[in-house]
This record gives structure tokens, sequence and C-alpha cells, in this order.
């Protein structure tokens, strides 16, 4: 019998060889990668082909630094691959997803862990705060395409902005949580005045602050050696793993300055997209990102599916799974419908944005960086039922990606062929959506919109 390091080569150069081939074999079937992942990682880890507990109970800290190295470098791709520049009208549907959608996704499933699970409030609070984010790594089936592709539609690019900003502004719910965990550790109800002052101080103004600001530095500066007017560019190289190096940068700095480093890599990929935004360039520095990200996500999903294959779900009972499925199914489309009220988007469009609030593995790195961080007790059931919503988001929205975005497409294309448009409409500017119909179909609309060609967006 062959000794486990020699096993463990095989089987990471197997996920090697899977990461270059199944996209291409998936991508005319309603069947993810992630879902075989999981399934490859059971089935291994239920025949004892690999001799370790891959139970992230055990491995709190190194589980946190993966899934860690992971999110940050599916930001940096998704940050790349938005053609469309920010603005408040423009990411309108963002806003809404982020300042509506969110909150309440994190109030859902809190008051539901607290009276529902029996949770304390703090490990309620720390469940809301890790289920809620849209993951920017599981959701790449329903994201936008590669920079400069063209493929946006309203659906797409809510769900891939979305989840690039979401990540970091979940950060401060789980700072909440932990100071809820710290006022029960001193045997106090609720958090005082000093901590709850120094969380909205801290953790809420000056990490997202500092996030940004580091982030738009960081960005801009690698804009300028990256596209500027030295004689040594680096985009003269052509080299993708310029993209891991800004990550990695974008973090670290952030990170000694107490900021969220998630929401700098993201903010620094837009500057830096913006720095030059037709350069070819973007597609190399987006590719390797996303090859990483891919044999990382597939690694962690391989152990996610072991951990299940070796007792991860044995604490949960039969109402931890009716709350997992009202999450999936009930809280977080109920709670992307209400914020898209009022938005000009078909109905179709706001349902499928609502629906798509994919969980995973941004979800396990919060759910890590709490215990790890905070006293929140025996984490038995708080890893069960968080392994139970990434596992339902995984097949469900898997299954589901595939056909339910061809059918979106090809209304869309239904759309877009309605007829001639006033040539007033079409102004190159990112104005505000609209639904078509009417004599002006379109009124303040701009090039880039779902609902018409242009240079940077050709039907």
């Amino acid at each position: 019998m062959p000794d486990a390091y020699v096993l463990f080569l095989l089987a990471l150069g197997i996920i090697v060889l899977l990461v270059a081939w199944l996209p291409l074999a998936l991508r005319r079937i309603p069947l993810s990668l992630s879902i075989l992942c999981v399934g490859l990682g059971a089935g291994v880890f239920a025949l004892g082909w690999l001799d370790f507990d891959p139970d992230p109970r055990t491995y709190d800290t190194l589980v946190e630094k993966l899934c860690e190295a992971v999110v940050i470098i599916s930001l940096m791709g998704a940050g790349l691959k938005l053609d469309r520049p920010i603005g408040l009208r423009a990411w309108a549907t963002t806003w809404r997803m982020l300042g509506v959608a969110m909150p309440l996704t994190i109030l859902g499933i809190s008051v539901i862990a607290f009276y529902g699970l029996g949770f304390p409030v703090a490990m309620a609070l720390l469940l809301g705060a890790a289920l809620a984010p849209t993951d920017p790594v599981l959701a790449s089936d329903v994201q936008v395409g590669k920079p400069r592709s063209g493929e946006d539609g309203e659906v797409r690019f809510a769900l891939t902005s979305e989840a690039g900003l979401n990540d970091g502004l979940a950060f401060p719910f789980v700072h909440l949580a932990l100071a809820f965990a710290a006022a029960a550790a001193a045997s106090q109800a609720w958090p005082d005045m000093a901590q709850l002052s120094g969380w909205l101080l801290i953790d809420v103004a000056w990490r997202i602050f500092a996030g940004i600001g580091v982030g738009w530095l960081v960005g801009r500066v690698l804009g300028k050696l990256t596209f500027g007017v030295s004689r040594v560019k680096l985009s003269g190289t052509g080299d993708g793993l310029v993209a891991i190096g800004a990550t990695l940068v974008a973090y670290a700095i952030t990170e000694v300055f107490h900021g969220y480093g998630f929401l700098a890599v993201f903010v620094s990929a837009l500057v830096l997209r913006d720095t030059e935004r037709n350069h070819e360039y973007h597609e190399a520095l987006h590719d390797f990102a996303e090859q990483i990200e891919r044999l990382l996500m597939m690694l962690v999903l391989v152990l996610f599916g072991g951990a299940i294959a070796t007792g991860l779900f044995a604490s949960l009972t039969w109402i931890d799974g009716v709350v997992a499925i009202a999450i999936v199914f009930l809280i977080r489309p109920f709670a992307g419908w209400i914020s898209l009220l009022g938005s000009r988007l078909p109905g179709r469009e706001r349902s499928l944005i609502a629906f798509f609030g994919i969980r995973g593995i941004g979800s396990f790195y919060y759910v890590a960086y709490g215990i790890n961080h905070g006293s929140f007790g025996s984490s038995d059931r708080l890893w069960a039922i968080t392994g139970l919503v990434v596992l339902l988001s995984v097949i469900v929205h898997g299954i589901s990606a595939t056909p339910l975005m061809r059918w979106m497409d090809r209304s869309r294309a239904k759309d877009q062929n309605l007829g001639p448009v006033r040539r007033s409409c079409l102004r190159p500017c990112w104005s505000r959506l609209c639904r078509p119909g009417g004599d002006d179909r379109a009124p303040g609309l701009g090039w880039g919109c779902r609902n018409f060609a242009s240079p940077t967006n050709p039907i």
C-alpha cells in the first residue's frame, strides 16, 4: 500500500487535471464543479483512502487561513472582470443588495437562530454574519464573463459586484458577534456603551474607511506601475502572476492598518481595471487568478466533502435542517426581493438576483474567524448548520445555475430585438435601468445597457 504522501500527490494531481478539464465538460449540463468536488471528497474519505480527519472543528486556524486565501484571490478576479465603471446609478442594484438585502438576511438568520435553534445572541449573530454574504468563489457560474467580454446583464453584474463587496461589509457584524461573546464571558447580558462605541468607531467606520482607502491607493499605484508611462511596465511582461502579487499587497497593507482586507482587494482590483479599462492585459491577470482560485476552491470543497463523510453533520437535529432550508429558500430570497422593490428591473431578473444568494467558502471563513477570535462555547452545531447550508446551496444553485441563466440570457436576447429605439436614448453613460416598452423604451440609458448594443456591450 503506498504511503499517505504518495496518495496525497496522486489526489492533488487528479484535482489539478480536473481544474483544467471539468469547466469545459460541465459547460452545457446542469451540474457544477463544486458538486463534483464535494462528492469526490465524500467518496474518497468514506472509503478511507486518505488517513486523516478533515473536520474543520479540529483545524480552525488552518481552515481560516485556507479559506481566506481562496476568498481574496476570488475577489481580485471578480473586480478585474467587471466591465462597468463604478457609480451611484450604474451600481444601483448593488447598493440595494448591500444596504437592504444583506442586513435583512443577517437579521433574519440571527432571529431564527436565537429563537428557533436556541443559540446565544453572540452565536446567532455570528451565524447570521457568516451566512449572509453571497460567496464570490462558488458564485462564478452566475457572474459576468472575462474582462472585455461584454457578458454583462444586470443579473450577472449584480451578483458579481454584490459578492465582491459584501464579504468585506459582513465583517462588522462578525465583530459585533465577538463583542457580544466578550460581554457574555464577562457575565454581561449586553456589551456596554464603551464596547458598542468602539465597535461603531473602529469595526464599522475605521475598518471600512481603511479598506476602501488602502484599496484605492494600492490600485492606483499598481495601475501606474502596470500601465503607466515608465519604460518598464508590468503589463509588458504579460504575466498573470501580477494578480496574485496585487492581491497579497492590497490585503496585507490593509491588515497592517487594521482595515478590512477583503474590501481592499476588491476595491484595488476595480481601480486597477479602471486605470486602463480596455487593455488586454486584464484578461491575463483575471485568467491566472481564476486558475489559482479554482485549484484552491477544489481543495477546500474536497476537504468539505471529507468532513461530511467523517461526521460533520452528526450533531444536526431536524429543526437544524428546517432552519437551513429556510435560510436558502426563504430568508435570502425574501430579503433580496424586498431590496429590489421599486427598481425598474423586470420581475424575472429581480427573482434570479434574490434566489442566487450562493453560500460557500466565505461562510466557512467567517465561522472559523469568529471561533478563533472569541469565546462561543461548543461549535459543533454552528459548524454543522453552516456546512448544511453550504451543501444545500452547492446542490440547489449548482444544478439550477446553468438552465436558469441560459433562460435569462434567451429572455434578454428577445428583449433586445424589440425594434428600433430613439437615437437620443443611446447616450454614453450608465444612468439607470429600464423595463422595455412604450415609445421611449430606454429614457436616460447609455452604452452598456443590457437592452442595447454598444462598443463595450455588443448584442
